[in-house]
This record gives structure tokens, sequence and C-alpha cells, in this order.
């Protein structure tokens, strides 16, 4: 069974950087489309970020484009977000998504595993 545990989350003021971290086990990291959901209160999960197998192509919801950027290490078996300039309007939880296949999509329906997420808030 595929597990994702996510970590990195935490309080900062308006225009600081956090950066997100998903380790995964039980499975072959490097077979799977990674995302980054979020969820913040009386909102539906919203489509973050998401990146190929190999890392080399990413897609970005247009609300944090040139923002946020995520990355994998596949030896590590970690995805990582790093998000910049944030704003309260970022303040959500941030889930870690696992999908097995070739290609990433922005639905969260197309994902198979899910971490338990990591509460980001930002303070105005």
């Amino acid at each position: 069974q595929v597990q994702l545990v996510e970590s990195g989350g935490g309080l900062v003021q308006a225009g600081g950087s956090l950066r997100l971290s998903c380790a995964a086990s039980g499975g072959t990291f490097s077979t799977f489309v990674m995302g980054w959901f979020r969820q913040a209160p009386g909102k539906e999960r919203e489509f973050v970020s998401a990146i190929n197998r190999a890392g080399g192509d990413a897609a970005y919801a247009d609300s944090v484009k040139g923002r946020f950027t995520i990355s994998r290490d596949n030896a590590k078996n970690t995805v990582y977000l790093q998000l910049n300039s944030l704003k309260p309007e970022d303040t959500a939880v941030y889930y870690c998504a696992a999908r097995i296949g070739a290609y990433y999509y922005t639905y969260s329906y197309k994902y198979d595993y899910w971490g338990q997420g990591t509460q980001v808030t930002v303070s105005s």
C-alpha cells in the first residue's frame, strides 16, 4: 500500500515562504505522477500543481503560477512544493497525491493515493 506523508506546513506572514515535502513509501515512486491540491475551509479541494514522473514537466493553477514551484527527487521518493510570495488566500490544507500513469491531471479523482494533509496559514 502506498503511503504519502506531507510535512513543512505552518504559519507564515504574507509575502513569506514555505517548502512542503511529501515522502512516499510502499510503491515505486518513479512510476507515479505526483500532484498537490489544497482545500480551504468551506471550499472544495482544488488543484495546485502536478509533475510528471521524470520531473521534467509540470503544471500549475493560474492562482499560484509564478509563485509556487513543484519538484521531485526520485532517489528520495519525495516531491516538494516551494511556496513563495504567500498570500492570505493561500491558507488551506495542502494535500499530496499520487497517480499511477504517465500523465498528470488537474482533477482530484484521477489520483489514486492521498496524504493526510499539512496546514498552511498565511497571516495578513
